[in-house]
């Protein structure tokens, strides 16, 4: 008989929600105590001091993570995050739930997450490169095209990438464009990579409006982030008919009931860096662009904004959870008991990104490089397929939507770590 083993080194609130999670989904398939916590637990963890010369010459130590959660399926796979938030039980939280959403859209991948406690703002862009390259060094030897693949998240992007991947290139004598995702096109991005997340979260809003029987060109769309994500799903479904009447960032939102023009706020945001004192509208807060009704919400920040204390006042038909652990465990017991919301969990709704990244991976891999038409498609029929299998577990077994989808992703994880047996 297995023995339960109790993780303090992640413990954290969203740990320990991701935790709960799995916990529900394990019982909800019954799976034996012998595979549990092999299938629950990361698989390792590093921890690094990250020293940089500021321009001032003095220097500042930053504390950096990767938590690497499964590798039984193929080579780790996530995002790396700069933000002054980060903890370590964030990350190997967000490392969990990439595994399941690797594995229930199809991808040979486990999951892994990294993260450095850095507010990105308040750095030179010198720093910045500094401290990007600083990552990639100390885990040089933790990372590779096929032990572990790194993406952008939140407060990186594709020039913090061809950094990395110039950094790693150097250290092994050779050009190695598969060891990050998520590049410029001229060091081996993937066309449509950087809309991918965005573009994907739309489609599958589009979708489950249409087995609604709700008109695209009648819906309106609240969404809260407007950095990536947030704003190439807004690109998106303006130009499928929706109208945008919020958006936010960190410093506040606007609201525009007639409708917020997705490319001025773009255009100004590129100016002015931050969506306050724009003049696209009404101000509001981020608490108030929850609660706004509305007939598609995307919460595309951070985790657990949608809590218990505004689960009841939700006034959505669809919520569509572009970010990672919106939703907390007691919210999603509401939203469950309330039954009048649509919910597409995250690790099906934005699993776009990780979808493309796996499609730029193969072309570093191959030397060859598709189409914007090609990745696209491709995308969409993923995203079907997968968005049939998670409904078709909903209506046989009388799940939630999310309860579907996370049975689906991690029974795959665990019947690969069965197959493959305990190393003695």
């Amino acid at each position: 008989m297995s023995k339960a083993i109790v993780s303090t080194l992640y413990d954290s609130d969203v740990f320990r929600m991701a935790c709960r999670q799995f916990d529900k989904a394990a019982d909800a398939i019954s799976l034996p105590d012998a595979i549990r916590d092999r299938t629950k637990y990361p698989r390792r963890c590093l921890a690094v001091s990250l020293p940089v010369k500021r321009q001032d010459g003095s220097v500042t130590v930053f504390e950096g993570y990767r938590v690497q959660h499964n590798l039984s399926t193929g080579p780790s796979k996530g995002g790396i995050r700069f933000h002054q938030h980060v903890t370590l039980g964030e990350v190997a939280a967000l490392a969990m739930w990439m595994s399941w959403k690797c594995s229930l859209v199809g991808l040979p991948y486990g999951g892994a997450k990294g993260g450095v406690i850095v507010d990105p703002n308040q750095l030179s862009l010198s720093e910045l490169e500094h401290l990007s390259r600083r990552y990639m060094q100390e885990m040089v030897n933790f990372l590779g095209p096929h032990t572990d693949v790194p993406a952008p998240d939140v407060g990186t992007n594709e020039r913090i990438m061809g950094w990395m991947m110039d950094t790693y290139s150097n250290h092994v004598g050779h050009l190695a464009p598969a060891v990050v995702t998520g590049k410029p096109i001229a060091l081996g991005g993937s066309q449509g990579r950087r809309e991918a997340t965005g573009a994907g979260v739309a489609y599958l809003v589009k979708k489950y409006l249409g087995d609604l029987k709700a008109p695209i060109n009648k819906a309106t769309v609240a969404i809260q982030g407007f950095g990536n994500v947030g704003s190439e799903t807004a690109l998106a479904l303006s130009a499928s008919g929706a109208k945008i009447v919020a958006i936010s960032d960190y410093t506040g939102g606007v609201f525009n009931a007639k409708g917020i023009d997705v490319k001025k706020a773009l255009a100004y945001l590129a100016y002015a860096k931050v969506l306050k004192d724009w003049d696209g509208g009404e101000p509001i807060t981020n608490e108030k662009l929850l609660e706004l009704k509305c007939t598609v919400l995307i919460p595309a920040a951070l985790e657990r904004v949608i809590t218990e204390k505004n689960a009841k006042k939700l006034q959505c038909r669809v919520l569509a959870e572009a970010a990672n652990g919106p939703t907390t465990n007691t919210a999603d017991r509401i939203i469950d008991a309330r039954g009048d919301i649509e919910l597409i969990p995250d690790v099906l709704c934005n699993s776009g990104g990780v979808i493309v990244s796996y499609f730029e991976w193969l072309q570093n891999l191959s030397n060859f490089y598709w189409s914007r038409d090609e990745v696209m498609e491709k995308l969409y029929g993923i995203l079907d397929k997968a968005k049939d299998a998670v409904d078709a577990q909903k209506r046989k077994f009388g799940f939630s939507r999310r309860l579907a989808a996370l049975t689906l992703g991690i029974q795959r994880v665990a019947d690969a770590k069965a197959a493959r047996g305990l190393f003695p």
